[in-house]
């Protein structure tokens, strides 16, 4: 590549990174002067890019907002960054969902990249495993995602078409406080103006939303990502179950997290209050075993009779010697 050619990418490549380049920082990256810098802007303008001058003691050059880049600008660095991005987060289910934007997005990229640099991120992908499934999770919208977002950023109240896990559809108001990423999944957690009661829902299960006028106060409290763990650990479900466990919270913690179960302190010093809701009962016996901790079933009894199960095949397993 021609030299003048190398320093006009290289001068948008600068641009790219953002904010506003000086005249003197653009001169000494490139190595020429000011005169020359100018020239390379001009050839810039004339393929189209956007360049704006910026006056002022502190003034330069930078691309105008909303410009886009093709992916062949990106470093080596960055493009093996945004594409093991893609692959990471299809692969845990985090990906928005714009349709297949993300498998187009990482096609694109594929395709403009240097044979050199190609060759080496296919070797990286090839090579690379996960100890995990493919995440089969569905994912939100994009325009549910961005509308959600640009709500919890200005305080906006907003009306959302939802479907409950049972299939159930209904519209909601919402003044939504946060948006959290959980499990492969996201929420947006916030207060229903009638009633003052804290909710979270699947913003997958949104099929449309928009901002209606007003604005709400900051909310106070934990931040989002606590206060959607202790809204899933008071979901209803088949079985209500509560213990007495001998130990403390953080202890507690290890085996039965925010998102499954509330804890509070008992009535005897040392105990902690556990409520917890479940649609099956047959993995607490292993979890309250590994805890390694006293506890008491208080509810239900069904738990109790599992618990006192799993001891008497423990015990037998434990004696059997052939």
């Amino acid at each position: 590549m021609a030299r003048p050619t190398a320093q006009v990418l290289t001068l948008l490549e600068l641009l790219q990174s953002g904010g506003v380049r000086t005249m003197a920082e653009l001169a000494d990256r490139l190595g020429v002067d000011p005169r020359t810098v100018r020239r390379y802007v001009a050839h810039l303008i004339d393929l189209g890019v956007p360049v704006e001058s910026v006056r002022g003691r502190y003034g330069g050059y930078r691309l105008a907002a909303g410009y886009r880049l093709p992916p062949l600008m990106l470093s080596d660095d960055e493009a093996l960054a945004v594409l093991l991005g893609l692959i990471a987060g299809r692969r845990a289910g985090s990906a928005t969902a714009m349709g297949t934007a993300s498998e187009t997005a990482a096609a694109k990229i594929r395709r403009v990249l240097p044979p050199r640099l190609a060759q080496r991120l296919d070797a990286v992908r090839e090579a690379l495993a996960f100890t995990a499934a493919p995440g089969d999770v569905p994912a939100p919208q994009a325009g549910v995602l961005l509308t959600v977002a640009d709500a919890v950023h200005h305080r906006r109240p907003i009306s959302i078409g939802y479907t409950s896990g049972a299939g159930r559809g209904s519209v909601r108001e919402l003044h939504p406080s946060g948006l959290v990423h959980h499990a492969g999944r996201w929420y947006v957690i916030g207060t229903d103006p009638r009633t003052g009661e804290e909710r979270a829902f699947r913003l997958d299960r949104i099929a449309g939303a928009r901002t209606l006028p007003g604005s709400f106060p900051p909310p106070g409290g934990p931040d989002p990502a606590r206060r959607l763990l202790a809204a899933l650990a008071r979901v209803p479900y088949r079985h209500e179950v509560t213990l007495r466990i001998q130990g403390t919270a953080e202890r507690i913690r290890e085996r039965l997290p925010a998102g499954v179960a509330e804890i509070r302190d008992g009535p005897d010093e040392g105990w902690q209050r556990v409520e917890l809701r479940a649609e099956r009962l047959d993995w607490l016996p292993g979890v309250l075993a590994a805890l390694d901790l006293p506890f008491v079933i208080e509810r239900p009894d069904e738990l109790r009779d599992r618990v006192v199960a799993l001891a008497d095949r423990l015990v037998t397993s434990a004696r059997r010697r052939s």
